[in-house]
């Protein structure tokens, strides 16, 4: 095909992409969040054609700058960075204009500015260092050992085996293993050299020649060179006065070295090549233990074969929740680790220097009463929990086991700042039920960190979310409706859908298409289909989704009508819907239906609420009414609403007397709130349902009280001052620089465009 053939192709895939942002679907309904992936597969067919597509993409920017067309812009960006990491070679002229570009957003409003100044900086280390961005993100996704980048990545997938169904979670399963048979760190440092002297060098590197001597070396030769070729990129983006010459001149001294056993001119130069940019590391995980998740980034940052055997893990993770609760009821403010003492206070267990008298004593008397009586020593476990994280802990900038004596005049040595090697991605999949799942354990581990940090300061965590719905729920929403449609069971992935346009093209559009995949009969093309698809939409999503839009997490006090049982304590994230209790006993019915006829249906309840205004001042208001059911839903239905306020929507029941008689009509009672109170005046017991989860329902319930979830880290903090100021009721100290509330950040490809 000619340029001039191949450059109108892109460019009318490129205006197709556009349109179906303007909401113009495709006429084919199975293309749908599908264009991006074809445009770049295409690209990946003919790798020559990058700088095309990113010359076309740089045009299309500046006329949708010019024309105002703003929802074009970070679309049109996130395909184009994608162009650029992948691609083998492009000119420094083509990105100093996207260098530039990026620059003009500093002055629009978030998250134009944010993702702008994000690509500036990305764009002003890939001119100074071609290929740097490719290395890096290949290095940290599949863990490759490096002194100058150290950092690792990891892609967790989590879903609900009772929400999505059996077909579905073995198409999954099949192709996140498929995905990664063929990537061995071998062949991903043949990757990361390969591209960085093609990125480097260009038509001048000999990419046949290169790779089949790479293909003829040992493994430890093939490391040694990407060690070389990582140490001089990375010290190229380091030094402040390195330029692209420079940088250049390195690579083609360590490629010539390479090539040093072949004959040079042996075969023509063949161009530009592509290389592939392998599939992330990913695993894939069926959520059925409340503490999974913790336990999944526990051994992420600290590998379980570095310490004890696999076959203990269960019985480990389970003794360090108990040791935690007890060793840390109260934690200093700075960040410490507790110690794991080997003392079994039994005497023979002493070391030989610990048995000898450290002073001769006088009598048998006092020798004896200092005598250690003998006791049953506990086995130890070969994986003792503390000490299994205590080993995590003692790298870089932890405290030592023991406390080492000094001196007094040598001055301690002070302890290296933690840093964030490593990065878990969690996606979800599924509905509404599983995010609440997640907010229910992310408020866990954040309970946890604040008892005893480990996680936090090694750690970044981010969530992603692709909606994926394949059965109807069973929970209370059912018994008063027929059905239940799509966008009642996946109301957050409407709402990202409408705050980011990108979202709703590339991920929203998953929820029909992965069922779809995952049930199409055993074929060939269909393994080809799943695994390039379904794969690399993940692989984009997380690679380029960087915005967070952040929920705010709801805290929920159940108290029941049997005053012998505890209040429960839960989280919810979406929706707590409630409904009148059936009677049991014949007595409560006999009552309920004489109530029923004289008052109506339902139950008597008062509802107190602090009613949100404009000023944010605090107006607290009370109200009685009759009512069989409310709904408190936290996702607005307009992006443009408060994300931090509660849309209450109370079925009133109202008492009509006329001519014929006395009749009941139900009334919708709305009101917005971010506290509220409900109580059964009449000791009627209730249904409280969180989530849309049936089996989050709590039952015989008398109260509810509802506020925002406060960061538990706040909650201790704001605990220890008021021990020391009495009176003070704002925040002081420490408190007032930490968050206040626990909010649950999802990640898209833009966050909120206003």
């Amino acid at each position: 095909m000619e340029s001039a053939e191949v450059e109108s192709d892109i460019l009318r895939r490129v205006r197709t992409l556009l349109r179906e942002l303007d909401g113009h679907h495709p006429a084919c309904q199975c293309d749908r969040g599908m264009l991006r992936w074809t445009l770049h597969k295409k690209i990946d067919q003919n790798p020559s054609n990058s700088s095309v597509l990113v010359k076309i993409l740089v045009k299309e920017l500046e006329r949708a700058e010019r024309g105002d067309f703003r929802h074009y812009i970070i679309p049109l960006l996130h395909t184009l960075m994608y162009t650029l990491i992948k691609a083998p070679c492009i000119s420094d002229e083509l990105c100093g204009r996207v260098y530039d570009f990026c620059k003009k957003l500093l002055t629009l409003p978030k998250p134009f500015c944010t993702i702008g100044l994000d690509y500036a900086a990305r764009l002003k280390m890939e001119r100074t260092t071609p290929g740097m961005l490719y290395q890096r993100m290949v290095i940290s996704e599949q863990s490759l050992k490096s002194d100058p980048y150290p950092y690792q990545e990891k892609i967790f997938i989590f879903t609900d085996p009772e929400l999505l169904s059996e077909a579905i979670c073995n198409a999954l399963v099949t192709d996140t293993e498929a995905a990664q048979v063929s990537q061995s760190p071998r062949a991903c440092m043949c990757c990361v050299i390969t591209h960085a002297m093609q990125a480097a060098l260009g038509e001048s590197c000999d990419v046949c020649c290169l790779k089949g001597s790479l293909q003829d070396m040992s493994t430890s030769d093939i490391e040694h060179w990407f060690q070389q070729v990582v140490a001089a990129v990375e010290c190229a983006g380091n030094e402040a006065s390195t330029d692209r010459g420079q940088h250049m001149a390195r690579l083609e001294k360590i490629y010539h070295a390479i090539l040093s056993s072949l004959q040079a001119g042996n075969a023509p130069l063949g161009g530009l090549q592509g290389t592939p940019l392998p599939n992330p590391n990913i695993s894939f995980h069926l959520w059925t233990e409340d503490d999974q998740l913790w336990k999944e980034l526990v051994l992420f940052v600290r590998p379980l074969s570095q310490s004890c055997e696999a076959n203990c893990l269960s019985q480990d993770l389970d003794n360090f929740e108990i040791q935690d609760i007890v060793s840390d009821c109260e934690c200093s403010e700075q960040t410490r680790f507790s110690v794991l003492s080997t003392d079994s206070g039994i005497e023979r267990d002493l070391p030989a220097a610990a048995e000898e008298p450290f002073t001769p004593f006088s009598s048998e008397t006092e020798q004896s009463r200092l005598q250690r009586k003998g006791g049953i020593k506990k086995k130890p476990s070969p994986l003792e929990s503390v000490a299994f994280l205590q080993a995590g802990c003692n790298g870089l900038g932890a405290k030592p086991p023991v406390k080492p004596q000094r001196r007094p005049d040598n001055p301690p040595e002070p302890a290296a700042p933690l840093q964030r090697l490593h990065t878990a991605r969690i996606v979800l999949l599924g509905d509404d039920r599983i995010l609440g799942r997640l907010a229910q354990a992310y408020h866990s581990l954040r309970k946890r960190e604040t008892r005893r940090v480990f996680l936090t300061p090694r750690l970044n965590l981010q969530f992603y979310y692709i909606p994926v719905m394949t059965r109807q729920p069973n929970t209370l929403a059912v018994a008063d409706h027929a059905a239940t449609g799509q966008e009642e069971l996946c109301e957050v992935a409407g709402y990202l859908g409408r705050a980011d346009p990108w979202y709703e093209s590339n991920i929203n559009t998953l929820c029909h298409i992965i069922p779809k995949l995952a049930t199409m009969p055993s074929s060939p093309s269909k393994h080809l289909v799943t695994d390039l698809f379904i794969t690399d939409v993940i692989a984009y999503y997380v690679r380029m989704g960087i915005q967070p839009v952040c929920f705010q997490v709801y805290a929920v006090k159940i108290f029941f009508n049997d005053p012998a049982q505890e209040p429960a304590e839960d989280v919810f994230l979406t929706e707590l819907r409630t409904q009148v209790q059936e009677s049991i006993s014949q007595k409560e019915l006999s009552m309920t239906k004489k109530k029923t006829t004289l008052d109506g249906p339902g139950i008597d309840l008062t509802v107190t609420y602090r009613k949100v205004v404009v000023s944010d001042r605090a107006k607290e208001l009370a109200m009685s009414l009759r009512s069989t059911g409310l709904v408190m839903k936290a996702i607005p239905a307009d992006e443009a609403e408060d994300l931090v306020c509660l849309n209450v929507n109370i079925t009133e029941i109202v008492r009509i007397n006329n001519l014929s008689g006395r009749s009941f009509s139900a009334v919708a009672n709305r009101l917005k709130t971010r506290n509220i109170k409900i109580r059964s005046t009449e000791q009627r017991p209730f249904i409280v349902c969180l989530d849309k989860d049936n089996r989050r329902t709590y039952r015989n319930v008398i109260s509810v009280e509802v506020s925002p979830c406060l960061e538990p880290s706040y909650s201790l903090q704001k605990t220890r001052t008021m021990k020391f100021s009495l009176h003070e009721t704002e925040d002081v100290g420490l408190v007032k620089y930490m968050p206040k509330s626990l909010l649950l950040p999802i990640n898209t490809f833009a966050g909120i465009i206003q």
